[in-house]
């Protein structure tokens, strides 16, 4: 199971550290024990953690491998987070802020960062409570939280001052993407899901509103 684990992720990120794949499957393990207790994803989910999760997550790192800065937005259990904080580990001077307002998810996020030693910070606040507070990342991420509209607007302070968005999306993302023309205009590159072939991640950046 451990080596099927590895090839898979291997897939989309070939270089990974023995040391980065002892510290997911850490982190599959505290997020299996957590979920015992609180809802850190969707039950039905949990028995393609590895794939519909952490290897969904991870993926992002490859369309910004020299990124140091990161925020990620509705952090929730991590996803993806707290994978890309572990797949900074081992980069200088990176780091990664997590903002998450429910005190249940920040308090495991903050466990998770504790166990693991991760460059990372949590910000246990609504998304517009932390624009004063973080500085403008190289790269904003955003899973499953809000409708690509919905994302513009409480990303807006950091998007329109230089960062880029990696937004995951599932397969109305066609729909998301128009209905935010009348309102914005930016650049927009479509990368296809490694995990999911009606999945996409969207590369924004550029942002300004019409």
């Amino acid at each position: 199971m451990t080596a099927d684990r590895e090839k898979s992720l291997r897939k989309v990120l070939p270089h990974v550290s023995r040391e980065t794949l002892e510290d997911l499957f850490a982190f599959e393990e505290l997020f299996r024990k957590w979920s015992k207790a609180i809802n850190l994803a969707s039950p039905s989910t949990l028995d393609q953690l590895w794939e519909r999760h952490i290897i969904d997550s991870a993926q992002l790192f490859r369309f910004a491998p020299s990124a140091k800065r990161w925020l990620d937005l509705g952090s929730g259990g991590g996803f993806p987070g707290i994978i890309l904080g572990i797949l900074l580990k081992g980069s200088e001077a990176a780091e990664i802020d997590l903002v998450e307002s429910n005190s249940k998810k920040a308090a495991f996020l903050r466990t998770a960062i504790g166990l693991l030693s991760l460059p990372a910070n949590v910000h246990a606040a609504r998304i517009d409570a932390a624009w004063e507070k973080i500085a403008v990342p190289d790269i904003i991420t955003a899973r499953a939280l809000a409708s690509l509209s919905g994302l513009f607007t409480l990303a807006e302070p950091w998007l329109t001052n230089g960062a880029t968005a990696l937004f995951q999306k599932g397969r109305d993302y066609r729909r998301e993407i128009d209905e935010t023309r009348d309102g914005w205009v930016f650049d927009l590159v479509e990368h296809k899901s490694a995990v999911d072939q009606d999945s996409v991640v969207l590369q924004i950046s550029n942002l300004r509103r019409v």
